[in-house]
């Protein structure tokens, strides 16, 4: 008898897209089948089982009016190992709690039950309006971080990252966003059936891991706090300057302002102080860079704005709960295997 298959329930809500609803199922369910006619000529094992669930059984009409047949409702659906909340397709800052209360409220029982919630894009808000985020790490969509971080301020939240890992047990998965719920998917096979069943997948529809982040976006976030231009601006800028030394200082120059208003400011305008900012920037460029490269420490330290490595490890240690190279050793290796490249 063969393994018995990771389940998967992924949520259906009017305000997804069938591309990401139906895209995250074909990717899942690919894994083991698809790799198998490839090499062999027939199906592989079934390694992962998919499902469908929505507050209601039947037929769901999504967005794009794609009609989408749903096989269980909220209510009965069985045991699964995995919930997959797909991306929320609505203006940023559109109200989620009243909108999809019955969905919040089931996240949070299949949470506290043991289930492990992964989100794509702005799905994560789900996670949020259930306070399964609160003093925990998050991203979602570039254009909901300001959102998540001014209506939760106390989820830590990461918009450069386009995955992150969070809560207890690590059992909160967020992806970034647009095309990142490939990225979802990929580090969910990964992480339930190994490695290399990820990078078959990966090898078979020719995926590359999202390594940018969404860092270069961002910027277009800021362009909406009109009534703090000079903040925004100061944004931008340190998003590709943040490893000079004195930011701070530079961003004040730039904004015009005296240093104390800066700072009252930019504190209001982003939820952190100038200098906590930068250490943010700083500390997420780090653990891309701890992912993906063997770069030893100090010269990531340098690389990111600061010269002396042992202070560096101990705010990362003191910001990420774990040090540099026990990072590097709990995240590279999926990480670095989903980025090589198959000639």
């Amino acid at each position: 008898m063969g393994a018995i298959p990771v389940k998967i329930a992924i949520l259906v809500i009017p305000d997804a897209s069938a591309s990401v609803v139906y895209g995250l199922y074909d990717l899942l369910k690919s894994a083991g089948q698809d790799w198998g006619i490839i090499t062999q000529g027939r199906p592989g094992p079934e390694l992962i089982r998919p499902v469908l669930v929505a507050r209601e059984k039947g037929l769901v009409e999504i967005v794009n009016n794609v009609p989408v047949r749903v096989q269980f409702s909220l209510e009965n659906c069985p045991a699964v190992d995995i919930v997959c909340v797909p991306e929320v397709n609505l203006p940023p800052g559109e109200p989620l709690a009243g909108r999809y209360a019955e969905e919040i409220a089931w996240l949070r029982r299949r949470h506290e039950a043991g289930t492990l919630l992964a989100a794509a894009c702005s799905g994560a808000m789900l996670f949020a309006e259930a306070g399964l985020l609160d003093g925990w790490e998050a991203t979602t969509h570039w254009a909901w971080c300001d959102v998540l971080r001014e209506r939760f301020p106390n989820v830590r939240v990461h918009g450069q990252r386009a995955l992150v890992a969070s809560g207890k047990g690590q059992r909160l998965i967020m992806a970034g966003g647009g095309t990142s719920w490939l990225d979802l998917a990929l580090y969910l096979i990964g992480r339930t059936l190994g490695v290399e069943t990820a990078m078959q997948v990966a090898r078979l529809h020719l995926i590359d891991w999202h390594q940018v982040g969404q860092q270069p976006f961002a910027r277009l976030a800021c362009t909406r706090q009109v009534d703090e231009a000079g903040i925004a601006r100061c944004q931008t800028w340190i998003a590709e300057h943040y490893q000079e030394p004195n930011p701070v200082n530079s961003m004040v120059r730039l904004s015009g302002l005296a240093e104390r208003s800066f700072k009252r400011r930019f504190l209001q305008a982003t939820g952190m102080s100038p200098l906590k900012y930068v250490h943010a920037l700083r500390l997420e460029e780090a653990k891309q860079m701890l992912e993906a490269t063997e770069t030893p420490i100090e010269g990531i330290a340098n690389e990111v704005g600061y010269e002396d490595a042992g202070y560096f490890s101990r705010l990362f240690r003191r910001e990420v709960d774990m040090s540099p190279a026990h990072y590097r050793k709990r995240f590279g290796a999926l990480h670095r295997s989903l980025t090589n490249r198959v000639d």
